[in-house]
């Protein structure tokens, strides 16, 4: 079946946000009384709070008491603090425009909030490009939950045959497999070629990508 439309990650994926995503967990952590580690949570960088707070503090959640505070003061230092150390993607609104240009239909599956997404498009400099979105406002559970992906599926009213998801996490992997989408995954994120395998192709970041696209799974799906 020819490939339709594509989903996209953007953590990681068009920006690079996950080791400052990573450092704004720790700081959270710290000023609420719990020793985290960087590397403890740079491995579960990725997911979104709902999984990366009990998965740390197993007693937390991220909607009520110490848990949602933690995590309202993560989102507070990425848009106030680490905002201004994040830069985009080697190729990122290249690549986005060249699929753009193909006639690929192009749609966000984020576990960013609204307000961080805004943010993100605009570091990736693909903000006037990009409209289509799913967000962690329209799932109750984020990535490695197949909930976003198939929020993006219902959005573009598409079969996952048609469609390949961009990411660069073994968690947007996990989440589109679960409903049968294909990823084809970059190194850009941080994550190594052993954990991003179940990826149908592992590019270096999007210009890596965008460099051998004649011969990528875009054109030959």
């Amino acid at each position: 079946m020819t490939l339709q439309a594509v989903i996209l990650d953007v953590d990681g994926t068009l920006v690079i946000s996950n080791d400052a995503y990573a450092q704004a967990w720790v700081e959270a952590f710290t000023m609420f009384g719990f020793e985290i580690q960087f590397e403890q949570v740079r491995l579960l960088i990725g997911m979104g709070g709902d999984r990366v707070i009990p998965k740390l503090v197993p007693e937390l959640s991220d909607e009520e008491g110490k848990g949602k505070e933690i995590a309202d003061k993560r989102k507070e230092l990425v848009l106030n603090k680490y905002s201004s150390t994040l830069t985009p993607a080697n190729g990122a609104r290249q690549l986005v425009a060249k699929m753009q240009d193909d006639g690929l239909r192009l749609i966000i599956a984020s576990s960013a909030t609204n307000e961080e997404l805004s943010l993100l498009l605009k570091v990736a400099q693909v903000d006037d490009l990009l409209q289509e979105a799913t967000t962690s406002s329209d799932t109750e559970k984020s990535k490695s939950a197949p909930d976003i992906v198939e929020a993006a599926l219902s959005k573009l009213k598409m079969s996952p045959e048609e469609v390949v998801m961009l990411g660069d996490t073994p968690y947007d992997i996990k989440s589109a497999k679960a409903v049968g989408v294909d990823v084809i995954a970059f190194r850009c994120g941080g994550f190594d070629d052993y954990q991003l395998a179940e990826a149908i192709a592992i590019y270096n970041d999007p210009a890596d990508l965008l460099a051998q696209y004649e011969n990528s799974p875009i054109t030959k799906k």
